[in-house]
């Protein structure tokens, strides 16, 4: 029979690879709470066979050849769906994380009616935290709140609770790395991520790492770069275009526009930035720039968004003829354009094409410019009217 709280059945799984020292304490001190345990051998070379002999009790799942904790993490989440769990509940082997912590865990999932994700939050100020370690995590939770927006102050931990059902169907990674992309995918799912105080331990008398500096970070930074592409081509415009479908435009334009915190320099600016990208030719890639941009000139990246849309399609004859006609001007092309709608094709644009890249980046300009200040009077109108 399954552990139930609230109405939630949960278990416990502990990836291990070679750590004797420490394993029999961990596991003696999870069966204080629950002896639902999956403990998954990850191709252990030292003692640890001998070790979970002891606990025949237990499910043990053991992996022949060592494939990396992510690896370890998945076998155990497939075991526990199939028997039916809500929630596994993941503790690492090497004796950092106190079982009592498990209560921590509890609590917090008592307390939402809601499927979550629960992350153990160290506190890596410890002076016994490695400052590699800590820098690690820095690194981790900027990538994570870029890509989901969600700001967390651990996302590194191996202490979690993960609701099994909730879960993406399919993972693209096994190692290390496994741990990041499996709490993005599952943000992207519109599930709650929320951190929990827990204790840590670092005892370099016991602890075994097998995390690979350069070869673990090299993973996990390309890991996050492919995260990344994804949350500005396809993530943010996704969130933004649900938004809008729940919301009536008058909703829309007034919660997600006008009533944000950013300043009113920040909202025009914002446009004019996405009216910008949307003008100049970068076809295909203006979705990606307005956002990417937004965030790297600390922009409102829905209005950037926004503004980039000037470019759909039942506006690109205007802009692609404006374009050409402005550039006529700078180019000493315009006895060569027919300010005709009949006459404007791509092989017309490849003709002249210095012509369209000078005019379009001028127009761009032009109209970032003047739309960005409409924008501006607009806004500064909307709110003295709205104190008034």
């Amino acid at each position: 029979m399954n552990v139930v709280q609230n109405n939630k059945s949960w278990c416990v799984i502990i990836p291990t690879y070679n750590n004797a020292k420490t394993l029999k304490r961990v596991i003696d001190g999870v069966l204080n709470y629950t002896s639902h345990i999956f403990i998954v051998n990850d191709g252990s070379t030292d003692k640890t066979a001998d070790i979970l002999k002891n606990y025949k009790q237990l499910y043990i799942l053991n992996v022949p050849q060592n494939k990396g904790k992510g690896n370890a993490l998945q076998v155990g989440f497939k075991k526990a769906l199939a028997l039916n769990y809500d929630y596994a509940l993941t503790i690492d082997s090497d004796g950092q994380h106190y079982p009592a912590d498990i209560s921590v865990f509890l609590e917090e999932l008592n307390a939402t009616k809601e499927p979550i994700l629960l992350i153990g939050s160290r506190n890596m100020t410890h002076e016994s935290v490695p400052k590699k370690s800590s820098f690690g995590n820095r690194f981790s939770n900027f990538w994570f709140q870029f890509e989901t927006g969600i700001k967390l102050t651990d996302t590194q931990s191996g202490y979690r609770l993960y609701p099994l059902k909730h879960l993406p169907k399919r993972f693209f990674t096994k190692k290390f790395e496994f741990e990041i992309e499996v709490i993005v995918r599952t943000a992207w799912k519109n599930i709650q991520v929320k951190n929990v105080p827990i204790q840590v331990l670092y005892d370099p008398n016991e602890r075994v790492s097998h995390f690979r500096p350069f070869r673990d970070f090299t993973r996990i930074s390309i890991l996050n770069t492919v995260l990344v592409i994804i949350t500005l081509l396809y993530i943010k415009p996704r969130n933004i275009l649900l938004k809008f479908k729940k919301k009536s435009f008058k909703a829309f334009l007034k919660e997600d526009i006008l009533q944000t915190n950013d300043t009113n320099e920040v909202k025009a600016a914002s446009l004019a930035l996405g009216v910008f990208i949307g003008i100049v030719p970068v076809w295909g890639f203006q979705t990606f720039l307005s956002i990417f941009l937004a965030a790297i000139f600390k922009l409102n990246k829905t209005i950037s968004f926004v503004g980039s849309n000037i470019s759909l399609p039942p506006f690109i004859p205007f802009i692609v003829l404006g374009s050409l006609k402005v550039g006529s001007f700078f180019v000493g092309e315009s006895d060569e354009i027919l300010i005709d709608f009949d006459n404007i094709s791509f092989h017309s644009i490849k003709n002249h094409l210095l012509q369209y890249i000078v005019g379009s980046t001028i127009l761009a300009t032009f109209m970032a410019v003047l739309l960005g200040l409409i924008c501006y009077v607009i806004l500064n109108f909307y709110n003295r009217k709205a104190t008034t």
